[in-house]
């Protein structure tokens, strides 16, 4: 089965924090799709993600982005559940009489236990394999998330579940950067992959292709950047705003690395930093001690209110 023939029109997120919310917008603009649930166990979290959604639509009606009928249509395919169980009451598949989902994008902490146990979940509450089941991880083995995808029911090395698995790491902000990663498991099958491949350029994304290597392009990258820089602040090399005045005014970055460390989040850093490192076994991935301590302190970055830098 094609790609054009099984497009996604009926998908939900994991996760309504910033980049769970910004998939999610670009999947009811962009994509057209008629149905998009945002899940989180936070009432808190889901507000401020509906809220977010209408302050895009405003923003982008008010510069003549976007025609009004799309936003009715934006505003009309939005959902909001607080629970994987009760994503599966809303969409039961054709056992409960009502249509399934397309796909589900996991946009959750970038933390393994927390992925595997929701692609566990999510496998089991989905179990048609037309169902696709996306992780927006930005360093984490798709190959491992896959295997905890596995049925009781299946082999490993055989698993359908795990065919159906696939790596759509989206840059944020969402609604503004065009790249999307596309990483295939071990396991994913081609028909899984061009079907993610075709939606992500329906939102408008220019896609790139990586194989399941830690860090995937943009985190390999980027990061050992970002832990340089800290290790240069550690070190006394030179201040803060002088690393990053350097690097945008003389490479011509949008924003030094250390302002870019606490947009991304310390602790979302740190975490892709120990990844590498673990993966690896290499020590130029080994985190910055500084980096650590901040995370260690609650001084994760603009979202926490300090982190390089007060907000």
């Amino acid at each position: 089965m094609s790609s054009l023939s099984s497009p996604i029109k009926r998908l939900a997120v994991i996760g309504a924090g910033q980049m769970g919310t910004g998939i999610a917008y670009v999947s009811a603009l962009r994509a057209r799709c008629t149905s998009v649930t945002l899940v989180d166990s936070s009432p808190q979290q889901l507000s401020k993600g509906s809220e977010f959604l209408e302050s895009l639509l405003q923003k982008d009606l008010k510069k003549g982005k976007i025609r009004e009928e799309e936003a009715k249509h934006a505003r009309g395919a939005w959902k909001t559940v607080g629970s994987i169980d009760e994503l599966k009451q809303t969409h039961p598949g054709a056992a409960g009489g009502e249509e399934g989902l397309d796909m589900v994008i996991e946009a959750a902490t970038e933390k393994l236990p927390v992925k595997q146990s929701l692609f566990s979940s999510l496998s089991r509450a989905f179990p048609d394999p037309q169902t696709i089941l996306a992780t927006n991880t930005s360093s984490i083995s798709i190959s491992k998330i896959a295997a905890s995808a596995v049925l009781p029911s299946e082999e490993l090395a055989k698993s359908r579940s795990a065919s159906r698995v696939v790596g759509l790491h989206w840059m944020n902000p969402v609604p503004v950067l065009p790249l999307v990663e596309i990483i295939p498991a071990l396991q994913t099958s081609e028909e899984t992959l061009q079907r993610a491949r075709h939606f992500a350029e329906v939102c408008g994304k220019t896609l790139v292709h990586s194989k399941d290597s830690p860090g995937f392009i943009a985190n390999r990258l980027l990061m050992p950047y970002i832990n340089e820089a800290i290790i240069c602040l550690d070190e006394g090399v030179a201040s803060k705003e002088d690393i990053d005045t350097t690097m945008h005014l003389a490479m011509g970055h949008p924003m030094g690395p250390l302002k870019l460390a606490d947009f991304i989040g310390l602790d979302t850093c740190l975490s892709i930093m120990m990844t590498l490192h673990e993966e690896t076994g290499d020590s130029k991935y080994r985190p910055a001690v500084l980096l650590g301590r901040m995370v260690d302190a609650g001084w994760v970055g603009k979202k926490g209110g300090k982190g390089f830098y007060d907000y």
